[in-house]
């Protein structure tokens, strides 16, 4: 679960004495946000937002701990259509015997350490710990990719111009945050009344840890942003047992990336203002033109390695007399990388966003913008830190900004710069071992990336003469499309392997102080019965009776986002409760040695949604050998997946026997029976 882009973007607004759930999709986000107060016309900054950036996080209210009875609840209905009935008994004895015993006393610890760190949620220390102790790559296992839409002016989709651009555009986003114009995050119910200047001229008056309230008022509901500040000048650092994130925001230089060589150059000057975008172009222009050959031994590589082996690695490379240049990649804005390779098609997209050769990445940045030759570009980043609600806003804002306000044109002069002085290309030290290490690394890396398949599916139902295979259609019936989907791929995966498995969506819970994600459970006895009744009893049930099942999902599904939105799942609060035990040495009850833990938390079905104006495409790896990493968008006529497998999974069979399956749902839901 640990590398989901946690795009299946759920709010909860909590108010004392009133829970009340909201869910949207980053699309909704994006198309009800007001980018600015009013159009700025300042080189340095997006916009200049009325409400100040943070004004409201003092006041957000605080992420719940669940009551224990109801996470044991949960987490006996997610595990009954995993099990057979005498599996299920043994589980529900042991949840019981939790429930009345040892977790009894571990909730209760809980909810008082919880108490008495109010500044946080219970789960923030907790999950970063679990990133930085996992000793695993992070590439396919952490870091996942987005890629960005074409440039709609089609010329303006040249490696150099887009790249300038975005840069430009990310150094003016960087400058908004820091400086606390960047537009608070808000989900506005009621745009017409939340999202005008003249209500954020009122609310910015009322004082901080009040603010969230004056919002609730109006349907407006704030979203947290502390994750926000380490979007920049961040990088994971690998040590011993557990990794450490380091943010130094006194860099204002960029790193650049190519052939595996390594450069950096300021983007921001010494008053603080943006670089001249036409020095900016000069200085990539130079880069790109240097003939410098490809680099022997790429240090990049080193960042694809086991956590403890990148660890002492990185201790030799500092005893090599590597320590500055070190700090100069680690202090980075962030990481461009330009890659000499055109994309094919967008299986190459996701092969080369997602991890591409090794060489020409440095994967421990917060995230980088990676730019393929012919202007291809995505970004990919480093998931410790935060989730993808973050990088979201970022990718949106440096879209629409590099693509509506550029700041270079094709017709552009680069500056006349001294860029070879202004561009440094950072040498390293490199001894027998180290030159080995790189090597090793290598090996190590393509071992992995060889076993990956990635595929992709796109689902359009024609309907006389209209297009109906997406949202539209089935909010018409009033069934949920994330539901469907996620449907969808439970029949799918029953159709081709006969089995009900554990699946993770998620979820995030932003709306809280500190909150991170919780996990919807997609595969229920609902789900169950309504893929065997299309899957293995065609012709068994009549078209009203299969329309109910599906009605019947849609309203069981609902239930568990609303919950999961609400941090309400139980995944969180188990996982919080281990944790505790095993951070005071004591023995773990019998509910966490279950097989059918073990199982509910091997998620073979890894899912994800992403529906954005800037994204083109998106992808992780699967979090099991056995799994799909499965990344999809609902669109308003049509349905679309990118999936990835390992070799104990055949990603092409799963995707046609979901296209199958939606073929299934949608023909039903025309009046078709199935045949």
């Amino acid at each position: 679960m640990a590398n989901l882009l946690t795009m299946q973007f759920c709010t909860t607004l909590r108010k004392p004495g009133n829970l009340k759930p909201l869910r949207s999709t980053s699309t909704a986000l994006t198309n009800k946000r007001s980018y600015s107060s009013k159009d700025s016309k300042d080189r340095e900054y997006l916009h200049k937002s009325i409400v100040p950036t943070m004004h409201y996080q003092k006041s957000l209210p605080r992420l719940p701990v669940p009551k224990l009875e109801d996470t044991i609840k949960r987490y006996l209905a997610a595990q009954r259509p995993l099990l057979d009935d005498d599996q299920f008994s043994t589980t529900e004895k042991l949840a019981r015997d939790f429930e009345n015993g040892v977790g009894k006393q571990l909730h209760k610890e809980l909810v008082a350490q919880d108490k008495q760190n109010k500044h946080t949620s219970y789960i923030s220390a907790p999950w970063f710990d679990m990133y930085l102790s996992a000793r695993d790559s992070v590439v396919l296992n952490f870091n996942p990719f987005m890629s960005f839409n074409p440039d709609p002016k089609t010329e303006y989709n040249d490696q150099l111009v887009r790249a300038t651009n975005m840069v430009a555009s990310a150094v003016r986003f960087m400058k908004t945050l820091r400086a606390g114009l960047l537009e608070p995050e808000v989900f506005h119910l009621n745009p017409a009344k939340s999202n005008t200047d003249g209500f954020k001229k009122l609310i910015r008056w009322v004082p901080s840890s009040l603010s969230w309230y004056g919002a609730f008022m109006v349907n407006a509901y704030p979203l947290d942003m502390s994750q926000y500040f380490r979007l920049f000048n961040a990088t994971r650092i690998p040590k011993q047992e557990k990794d450490e994130l380091f943010t130094d925001p006194k860099g204002r230089h960029l790193l650049v990336m190519r052939g595996g060589n390594m450069y950096v150059f300021d983007v921001v000057d010494r008053d603080g203002n943006l670089v001249k975008p036409a020095e900016i172009q000069a200085h990539l222009k130079h880069i790109m033109s240097d003939p410098t050959p490809a680099a022997a031994h790429p240090l990049g590589l080193l960042t694809s390695e086991n956590r403890d082996t990148w660890a002492g690695l990185r201790e030799k490379l500092l005893a090599a007399g590597n320590g500055e240049v070190l700090g100069l990649v680690d202090s980075a804005l962030f990481c461009l990388c330009l890659d000499d390779e055109s994309m094919k098609d967008h299986i190459h997209v996701s092969h080369n966003m997602l991890h591409g050769d090794g060489t020409n990445r440095w994967y421990d940045k917060s995230f980088s913008i990676i730019m393929a030759k012919c202007g291809n570009a995505a970004i990919n980043f480093e998931h410790s830190w935060g989730d993808g609600v973050a990088v979201l806003r970022f990718q949106n804002e440096v879209f629409k900004d590099s693509t509506e306000n550029p700041l270079v044109n094709p017709g552009s002069q680069p500056a006349a710069v001294d860029s070879a002085a202004a561009v440094r290309r950072l040498q390293f030290n490199l001894d027998a071992e180290l030159e080995n290490g790189v090597t090793k690394a290598k090996e190590n890396f393509h071992a992995a990336v060889s076993k990956l398949t990635i595929d992709a599916m796109q689902f359009m139902k024609l309907s006389s003469i209209y297009l109906k295979g997406g949202k539209e259609q089935l909010k018409k019936k009033k069934l949920s499309p994330d539901a469907i989907a996620q449907l969808a791929f439970q029949m799918g995966f029953l159709r081709q392997y006969g089995q009900t498995v554990a699946t993770y969506e998620s979820c995030s819970t932003a709306a809280f102080r500190h909150g991170r994600t919780e996990t919807i459970r997609p595969a229920t006895i609902h789900t169950q019965r309504c893929a065997q009744a299309f899957v293995q009893q065609p012709g068994k049930h009549s078209v009203e009776q299969l329309i109910g099942m599906l009605s019947e999902c849609s309203k069981y599904h609902g239930q568990l986002t609303k919950e999961a939105a609400m941090a309400q799942g139980f995944d969180r609060h188990l996982f919080a409760m281990k944790y505790m035990a095993n951070s005071k040495g004591q023995a773990l009850h019998s509910l966490y040695q279950d097989p059918a833990y073990a199982a509910i938390n091997h998620n073979i079905l890894s899912t994800s949604t992403l529906t954005s104006p800037a994204v083109n495409l998106g992808g992780f790896a699967p979090v099991v050998p056995d799994g799909f990493g499965v990344g999809y968008g609902i669109h308003d006529e049509w349905i679309g997946c990118n999936v990835s497998s390992y070799p104990e999974r055949n990603v092409h069979e799963f995707l046609q026997c979901v296209h199958k399956s939606l073929d299934d749902i949608f023909s039903v839901l025309e009046g078709r029976p199935l045949t």
